[in-house]
């Protein structure tokens, strides 16, 4: 098996990911946004939650980790994350007639798991 691989919908980071994706969506519809997709793709990547906030279009990323993980969540949006994100904002916009009236942005979701208890979910507004 190749160490390197990408993780798959198999593969427990994969699993991790999609969790804490669903954490996310939860988090984000208790808050009154509509997600209206998951896991938008095209050609410069992938989008994990597009929602809905009032007047707004929010591209959402999220990051999961494990208590103990090297990084706290937030600190997953680098310099090129934040570009790569306003890029597929961009394109998100372009393929759906353009911006809302109230404009776009970018939030976080950070998602944590503890070893025990329940997990901790972080929703930043505005990050990139």
């Amino acid at each position: 098996m190749n160490a390197t691989r990408t993780p798959g919908p198999r593969s427990a980071r994969g699993g991790l990911g999609r969790y804490g994706e669903d954490l996310a969506a939860r988090r984000l519809t208790e808050a009154g946004m509509t997600v209206l997709e998951r896991n938008w793709r095209c050609r410069a990547g992938e989008i994990d939650i597009v929602a809905r906030d009032g007047d707004a279009l929010v591209v959402c990323e999220v990051k999961t980790r494990r208590t103990g993980a090297f990084q706290h969540p937030a600190e997953g949006i680098t310099a090129d994350k934040a570009r790569r994100l306003h890029t597929l904002a961009e394109l998100y916009l372009h393929a759906h007639g353009g911006a809302p009236p109230g404009g776009a942005r970018i939030d976080l979701v950070g998602v944590t798991l503890p070893r025990r208890g329940a997990p901790v979910v972080e929703h930043l507004r505005g990050v990139a």
